[in-house]
C-alpha cells in the first residue's frame, strides 16, 4: 500500500473525528442571511496544478482502502435541465431556502461541471467515468459504435454496484435514462435493480408529464400514478424520504447510498396553480434585466469575477415584445420557478427525514445539476395543437392504464394535451418549454446551452455538506470539477474498493479525483478535464479551456482565469497552445471511445 492511500486514509479519520466536534445537531438547517465569506475570489484559485501526464492518459484507480468508521450515508440530489444562476445561494431569485441553507453549512463549488445532456451526465456521474466509456455517448440510441450504444456496458461500474460490497444498502428516487429499453416487459438488465440498487422509484425514461410520467416504475414493474392529485416532484421527494425512514427501521446498522435525480425543471412546463400563483408578477421586468440582477447578486457573493462581463444578451429586447406575448413568456418563467420551488422544498422533506432518524451528520449530500439552461422550444412553437376550434370528446384513461408516451396525447381524465406558441403552461393538458430567452437567463453570466460545451451548457452548481466531516462551512471552492469525480469521493469516503474486473470482465479504471482534499483545503491534481458531446468538444487544463461547436467548428481558445465568459478568443494568439491542446484532446478523445463518432464531419474540425 503506497504512502497516499495511508495518507488519504489518515486525513479521512481526521476529518471524521475532528469535525464531528464542532457540529452543532439540529441546528444545521435553521436558516441563516449572509452564506459567509468565500476563500478567496475566482481568480485565486481557478485550477489546481496539473499532474504530470501524458496527455489523454487514464489516471491510475484509487487503491482500495480500509473503511473509517463511522462511514458515511451519501445522498446524491440532481436536478434536471437548469442553469447556473436559477439557486438562490447561486444567485437567483428562485427560492430555494432548503438548499441555500445546505449551501450555507457546507461547500459551494463554483467551477464544476457536467457533460451538456441528460443521460450522457447520469452515465458518467453513475461510473466515473466519461460517458463514451460507460457506453452513452449520445443519447438512447445504438450508433453502432462502442462509446455510442445507448446503454451502460459491462466495462463499467455504478456507484450503488461499487458501495454494496462495502456493506452499503442502495436506493435510487427518479430518472434513470441509462437504459434503451423502457417498455414494461423490458429487458431491464440495465434498469437499477439490475445494476446495484436495492429499491427503486421512478422512471427508466428521460422526459414526460409531471402527472401522468411514462415509464413510471417501482423496483422492476410499471406502475400507473395512482391519485388524481399526483405530481411527480413530490413523488420522488417522498418516496426518497421513505427509503431513508424504512432503512433507518430495517437496517439501522448499515449506511445507505440514495440517489434522487428530479425531471425538474425540464420541459413540458408542468406545475399546480398554487404553486404558479407564488412566482406571480417576480418577472415582469423581463429577461435582460433580471440577467443584470443576477449578475450583480453573484458578483456580490464571490462566485464570479467582474472581469468576465456578462455575455451578450441572446434575446430581443423585453420592451419591443408584444403585451400579449409578454404575458404568455411570463407565464412559462413563473412555472418554470414553480418547479424549482417545489424541488426544492421536496429536498427539504428529505433532509428532515434525515435529521428525525438522526442521520443528518453522519450523510453526506451532494447537490448539482445535469447540463445547462434549455433553449428547446418543445411544443411551444407553431399553432396550436389539437385544434382549438374542434369539439372536444373526452376519452379518459383506466386507472391502471400505464402512460408509454413522453408526450400523452390525453390527461388521466380525457382531454386532449395542447402543445403551441400561446399555450399556457402548468396543468397537465399543456407541453410546453420555457424557450431560449429564460434559458438566456438560467446561465447567466456564461452562453449557450444543453447540448454546447461553452461554459452556459457544462457550469453547474455542486453543494456539499457534510457536517460530521466538512471543517469548512458556507464557503466557496474555486477549484474545477466534473462529474466523473463524484464516484472517487464516494468510493473514498466509504472506504469501498473499485474493482478492477467483475465476473472475468474487465472494469475500466476510474477517471475522477476524490474531491476529500478540497472539504479541507487542499489541493486536488488532475491533468484535465475532456468533453464531447454532437461534436461539440472542450479540453479545460489548469485556466486554459480549448472548445469548439459542432464537429467541424474551429478551436477556441479562453483564459478561464480572466474571461470565463468566453468572450474574447485567444486561439489567433497561442497557436501553440491550441496545437498542443487539440493534441490532448485528440489522445482523449482515441483513448475514451469518443472516436470513431456518428457525426458528420467523421473527423473533428475537418469541412
Amino acid at each position: 500500500m503506497n504512502t497516499g492511500d495511508s495518507t488519504r486514509r489518515e486525513f479521512l479519520r481526521r476529518m471524521l473525528t475532528g469535525a464531528a466536534a464542532v457540529a452543532a445537531p439540529g441546528a444545521l438547517l435553521a436558516a441563516s442571511g449572509a452564506l459567509g465569506a468565500p476563500r478567496g475570489g475566482p481568480a485565486a484559485g481557478p485550477g489546481a496544478a496539473s499532474a504530470q501526464a501524458a496527455p489523454g492518459s487514464a489516471p491510475a484507480a484509487p487503491a482500495s482502502a480500509q473503511p473509517p468508521a463511522p462511514r458515511p450515508n451519501i445522498v446524491l440530489i440532481m436536478s434536471d435541465d437548469m442553469g447556473f444562476s436559477d439557486l438562490g445561494c447561486y444567485g437567483g431569485e428562485i427560492r430555494t431556502p432548503n438548499l441555500d441553507a445546505l449551501a450555507a453549512r457546507g461547500i459551494r463549488f463554483t467551477q464544476f461541471y457536467n457533460t451538456a445532456r441528460c443521460c450522457p451526465t447520469r452515465a458518467s456521474l453513475l461510473t466515473g467515468l466519461y460517458p463514451h466509456q460507460a457506453g452513452v455517448g449520445h443519447m438512447m440510441d445504438d450508433r453502432g459504435l462502442p462509446g455510442y450504444t445507448g446503454n451502460l456496458n459491462k466495462n463499467c461500474r455504478t456507484i450503488a454496484e461499487v458501495l454494496r460490497p462495502a456493506g452499503y444498502a442502495n436506493y435510487m428516487a427518479g430518472k434513470w435514462h441509462v437504459a434503451k429499453d423502457i417498455k414494461p416487459e423490458g429487458p431491464k438488465f440495465n434498469w437499477p435493480l439490475q445494476r446495484g440498487f436495492d429499491r427503486f422509484y421512478g422512471t427508466i425514461h428521460g422526459a414526460g408529464s409531471f402527472y401522468d410520467p411514462c415509464s413510471l416504475t417501482r423496483d422492476n414493474t410499471q406502475i400507473p400514478p395512482g391519485s388524481p392529485d399526483y405530481y411527480y416532484t413530490d413523488a420522488i421527494s417522498d418516496n426518497a424520504a421513505r427509503f431513508i425512514a424504512d432503512h433507518r427501521r430495517e437496517k439501522p446498522g448499515r449506511p445507505f447510498f440514495l440517489y434522487v435525480a428530479y425531471t425538474a425543471a425540464h420541459w413540458p412546463m408542468h406545475a399546480r396553480q398554487a404553486d404558479v400563483a407564488r412566482c406571480r408578477g417576480r418577472y415582469d421586468n423581463g429577461w435582460q434585466a433580471l440577467r443584470a440582477e443576477r449578475c450583480e447578486r453573484m458578483l456580490a457573493m464571490g462566485l464570479i469575477d467582474k472581469r468576465w462581463g456578462i455575455s451578450p444578451p441572446d434575446s430581443r429586447p423585453w420592451d419591443e415584445v408584444p403585451h400579449d406575448e409578454k404575458d404568455w413568456h411570463l407565464r412559462r418563467m413563473e412555472v418554470y420557478a414553480a418547479m424549482v420551488e417545489v424541488m426544492d422544498r421536496g429536498i427539504g422533506r428529505i433532509v428532515d427525514e434525515l435529521r428525525r432518524t438522526g442521520c443528518l451528520d453522519d450523510t453526506l449530500i451532494f447537490f448539482l445539476e445535469d447540463n445547462g439552461g434549455c433553449a428547446e422550444e418543445y411544443g411551444s412553437q407553431g399553432p396550436v395543437k389539437p385544434d382549438p376550434a374542434q369539439p372536444v370528446v373526452l376519452r379518459p384513461m383506466a386507472a391502471d392504464e400505464l402512460q408509454p408516451a413522453m408526450q400523452p396525447p390525453l390527461t388521466r381524465d380525457g382531454r386532449p394535451v395542447r402543445t403551441g406558441r400561446g399555450v399556457v403552461p402548468g396543468p397537465a393538458d399543456t407541453y410546453v418549454a420555457y424557450g431560449k430567452e429564460w434559458a438566456n437567463v438560467s446561465n447567466t453570466p456564461f452562453r449557450w446551452y444543453k447540448h454546447w460545451v461553452h461554459e452556459g451548457g457544462i457550469a453547474t452548481p455542486l453543494i456539499v455538506h457534510w457536517p460530521a466531516a466538512l471543517r469548512r462551512q458556507g464557503e466557496l471552492e474555486h477549484t474545477p470539477g466534473h462529474l466523473i469525480d463524484i464516484m472517487a469521493t464516494c468510493v473514498e469516503a466509504a472506504g469501498a474498493a473499485y474493482p478492477a474486473q467483475h465476473e472475468g470482465t474487465p472494469i475500466t479504471p476510474l477517471e475522477g479525483r476524490s474531491l476529500l482534499p478540497l472539504f479541507e483545503g487542499r489541493p486536488v491534481q488532475r491533468e484535465a478535464i475532456y468533453w464531447e458531446h454532437e461534436g461539440n468538444r472542450a479540453v479545460r487544463e489548469g485556466r486554459w479551456k480549448l472548445v469548439a461547436r459542432g464537429p467541424a467548428g474551429p478551436w477556441e481558445l479562453y483564459d478561464m482565469q480572466a474571461d470565463r465568459c468566453e468572450l474574447t478568443d485567444l486561439a489567433a494568439r497561442e497557436p501553440e497552445r491550441v496545437n498542443r491542446m487539440a493534441a490532448m484532446w485528440q489522445a482523449w478523445a482515441e483513448r475514451a471511445s469518443v472516436l470513431p463518432w456518428p457525426w458528420k464531419p467523421l473527423k473533428p474540425g475537418c469541412t
